[in-house]
């Protein structure tokens, strides 16, 4: 049984992990275009906040022994994630998407570009914030109806999954219980990955930003969260 979004409003704001542009997901070329048709079709103006992925966990390792600045190690992976943006947006741009010129690197400039171009593709901000966490508060600043989190985990699970064989998926929960999971909005290690980043997650608390958490690799749950339609994966009310 799917979840399902209720009215749409413009725009909405995903998250794409940067999982979904490795190497090893099956036919990633026909991934990217599948993603292109699905915002073709999308009617609201679409925010992409693209992650790093392997390209910035192996550079992080790469610095890690020679910085011990956690600020800086997240400057690297801050790279990784624009340039990650940047193909997913000229990949875009190519298929005749209207494409904001270049790459947002702050919220409030992405919010803006919003209100005139149909996508706006972004990648990290500044120390201490992941991609979560920037997709969720480009969400709050541009008013959107929702954030997806859109990354290679189908559902918000009850608890590590890798690690608990009885852990869960969750269809419906409200954004107080997805704290209870990812715990403390505190600062994570550089190059790390949850299900939701926790400073993210406060900011929903604070701003009544509801989310929705998907497998980005399964583009049919992605246009149908999109469209604000039933999809499989987990919806995170307000209350």
């Amino acid at each position: 049984m799917g979840a399902a979004l209720g009215a749409m409003k413009a725009p909405v704001i995903v998250a794409l992990g940067g999982s979904l542009l490795r190497p090893e997901v099956a036919q990633r070329h026909l991934w990217l275009a599948d993603v292109c048709d699905i915002l073709s079709g999308c009617k609201n103006p679409v925010g992409l906040v693209i992650g790093g992925g392997a390209p910035a966990r192996e550079a992080i390792a790469l610095a890690r022994p020679m910085l011990r600045d956690v600020a800086a190690l997240d400057e690297i992976g801050i790279a990784a994630t624009r340039l990650n943006a940047m193909i997913v947006a000229q990949v875009l741009t190519e298929a005749g998407l209207d494409v904001c010129p270049g790459i947002p690197s702050d919220v409030n400039s992405a919010s803006r570009a919003l209100t005139s171009h149909s996508v706006v593709v972004m990648g990290g901000t500044r120390p201490g914030h992941t991609t979560d966490n920037v997709a969720i508060r480009l969400a709050i600043a541009s008013e959107a109806s929702r954030c997806l989190i859109a990354t290679n985990v189908d559902h918000v699970y009850s608890s590590d999954p890798r690690s608990n064989a009885d852990a869960r998926p969750i269809e419906l929960m409200t954004l107080r219980d997805l704290q209870k999971i990812v715990g403390p909005p505190v600062h994570g290690a550089a190059g790390g990955s949850g299900v939701v980043d926790p400073i993210g997650v406060q900011a929903a608390i604070d701003h009544s930003m509801p989310l929705a958490v998907l497998d980005g690799r399964e583009t049919d749950r992605l246009k149908a969260a999109l469209n604000g339609e039933p999809f499989e994966g987990t919806r995170i009310e307000v209350e």
